[in-house]
């Protein structure tokens, strides 16, 4: 018994060692690919530059990194509202049998290629944002390509890690809970508002943070229907384009310089993630305190 014990340990271990490892590995690749055009460009000066233009080897990516954040923002602002309320039918108005149903039919989602949304928005909602936009303002010029656009389209390949991890942090409240309420008075409203939610809110904080990561990191999807135009954008309808989406689209035909360039939106992008993740982790601890105290 202590032989195998002490087996699954080292090999718990040896799995840890493996995944710390390639992190490292893949952070020192980025950074020594990346740090050479940021020396001579100056981080600055490739932070807050508006002209992404590789080909006159300007390399400013304010563009890229306001629609990366713009479109990143507008899938949270539908997602996850969406998210918990489809969160809070599964766990509290459906049955165990319906509900079961149903958010198996949600996680479906997760399944589906990037790919298959990015031509479902290129197909079905570019026209449909081209033509809306077209009735209200015929002279609007807008081609559908936009941060609305990758705004819908994320908000959708975020809803099965919102609804998931929300669900599961809903129904993880005490019945008690459910039941002191009722008894004070309360109804169903008031107990899911006022009760079940607050105490519920470190899971859901959770599930967005998940969603956010996974929709600033999404690539193809995003490529295919914000239009890849590197300029600063002047409303939600407007074509951008994203680190991630100018990574992917020029590494293939890019000179050593401009892959260079490219490594070092890579590394802007990691900082970008390191801080958005560690500030969550603090309001996570935060709202962990608060619950417990509570």
């Amino acid at each position: 018994m202590k032989f195998s014990e002490k087996l699954v340990e080292k090999i718990i271990f040896a799995c840890a060692a493996v995944s710390a490892a390639s992190v490292a590995l893949i952070t020192i690749f980025i950074f020594g690919r990346g740090l050479p055009i940021l020396a001579k460009v100056g981080p600055v000066a490739f932070i807050t530059g508006g002209n992404w233009s590789p080909g006159n080897e300007v390399y400013g990516i304010l563009p890229l990194i306001a629609g990366s954040i713009s479109v990143t923002l507008g899938a949270l602002i539908i997602g996850v509202p969406l998210g918990i309320s489809c969160a809070v039918f599964l766990a509290e108005v459906l049955g165990k049998r319906q509900a079961k149903f149903f958010q198996s039919a949600i996680e479906l989602l997760a399944g589906i290629p990037s790919v298959v949304y990015g031509f479902f928005g290129l197909i079905i909602l570019v026209p449909a944002l081209r033509k809306l936009t077209h009735a209200i303002h015929a002279d609007s010029g807008a081609t559908g390509f936009s941060i609305l656009a990758g705004a819908i389209i994320l908000a959708i390949m975020i809803l099965p890690t919102i609804v998931s991890m929300s669900t599961n942090a809903i129904n993880a409240v005490p019945l008690k809970y459910r039941e002191a309420s009722l008894a004070m008075g309360a109804d169903k409203r008031e107990t899911i508002t006022k009760v079940i939610l607050p105490a519920a809110k470190s899971g859901i904080f959770s599930s967005a943070v998940l969603g956010m990561g996974r929709a600033i990191g999404e690539t193809m999807a995003v490529m295919m229907v914000t239009g890849n135009v590197a300029s600063l954008p002047t409303g939600i309808m407007s074509p951008v384009a994203t680190m991630t989406g100018t990574i992917a689209m020029e590494m293939s035909y890019a000179t050593p310089t401009h892959q260079q360039a490219l490594f070092a939106i890579g590394i802007v992008l990691f900082i970008i993630i390191m801080i958005l993740n560690g500030s969550a982790q603090l309001i996570m601890k935060k709202l962990g305190g608060g619950t417990e105290s509570a």
